[in-house]
């Protein structure tokens, strides 16, 4: 009975021995005695005990690997790259991959150091930002040439970090405050401009619309003196003297406005010596004018009612 059951534990034993699973994304690499045998893919598995074995288990995900490089731009930079590279076990070649490369990781890592110094030393510091997709690129171009005959698929190589010497990068914030602040006093300057060109197009826009007032005054003004004048001249008063009688009334007219306002300090005086006599001159000859106008009136005046009488007679 002991026999027995130490074959039935035995016989146990090599039964759950034989079979074995595989995970999702996952491989397994399967030798006997030693040498390759088969490589099996996710679910479950028989293989003979003690005879088989499995070698490796590996993972079929996309993996990433972050690469930092120090190296030298053409103009003399020093500047430190990070280079991510995401690659993945080929499905199909999985023996390939686990015996043919003992560690990837090393040798991705020594070709992206490889392309990184062949290109960025060939570029200036500015065109290193604008070529950094250009050079990632480069970087998988080169892996996956190399890569995929050890049965590694390259997905993608992204630059995803340039980070110039310390120094380098104080000159550049300082070079990018400078144009910053050279772009904002142009835009103050257009701004001013443009406030001066409005001021002075209102400027003349007023004036224009002052100088129409004006003119418009003017010729009101010179409309009166000519129905002044004409009917000055109806009364029998000659040019001279309605010229005077108008420069008086005008005189006497802004004396009375100035006098007008409590708070004027204005005070008029001659504009030449002569000025006095010819202001009395014009007077004299205003009052003529006046008493003629004055005694024209008063003749129209006897003549009226004489007219209606014979009006009524008739």
């Amino acid at each position: 009975m002991i026999f027995l059951g130490i074959v039935v534990f035995f016989g146990l034993i090599t039964l759950f021995a034989s079979f074995y699973t595989v995970k999702q994304e996952s491989a397994a690499v399967v030798e006997r005695l030693g040498k390759f045998l088969k490589v099996s893919h996710a679910g479950l598995h028989l293989k003979i005990p003690f005879l088989d074995q499995i070698s490796k288990r590996l993972n079929l995900r996309i993996k990433q690997l972050d690469v930092i490089i120090d190296t030298k731009t053409l103009d003399n930079v020093f500047v430190k790259m990070k280079v991510s590279v995401q690659y993945q076990v080929i499905r199909d070649n999985v023996k390939d991959a686990y015996y043919r490369l003992e560690n990837p990781e090393n040798q991705i890592t020594s070709y992206v150091f490889d392309v990184v110094r062949a290109e960025v030393p060939k570029t200036k510091l500015d065109d290193v930002f604008v070529r950094k997709d250009d050079i990632a690129n480069a970087v998988k171009s080169e892996l996956q040439d190399a890569m995929q005959s050890y049965g590694y698929n390259i997905i993608k190589a992204l630059v995803t970090d340039i980070d110039p010497d310390e120094q380098v990068k104080h000159a550049m914030n300082r070079i990018n405050a400078a144009e910053r602040e050279k772009t904002a006093a142009e835009y103050e300057s257009e701004a001013q401009r443009i406030r001066i060109v409005a001021v002075a197009k209102a400027e003349a826009e007023s004036k224009k619309l002052q100088g129409q007032g004006i003119a418009d005054q003017r010729r009101e003004i010179a409309r009166g003196l000519e129905e002044s004048v004409k009917m000055l001249n109806a009364a029998n008063i000659n040019a001279q003297e309605a010229s005077a009688l108008i420069v008086v009334t005008q005189h006497y007219d802004t004396l009375n406005a100035v006098g007008a306002n409590s708070r004027s300090n204005l005070v008029l005086l001659p504009n030449s010596p002569t000025a006095a006599s010819s202001m009395l001159n014009d007077l004299v000859v205003s009052m003529a004018a006046t008493q003629k106008i004055t005694e024209e009136n008063k003749t129209q005046l006897r003549e009226f009612p004489k007219n209606e009488g014979s009006q009524e007679g008739s």
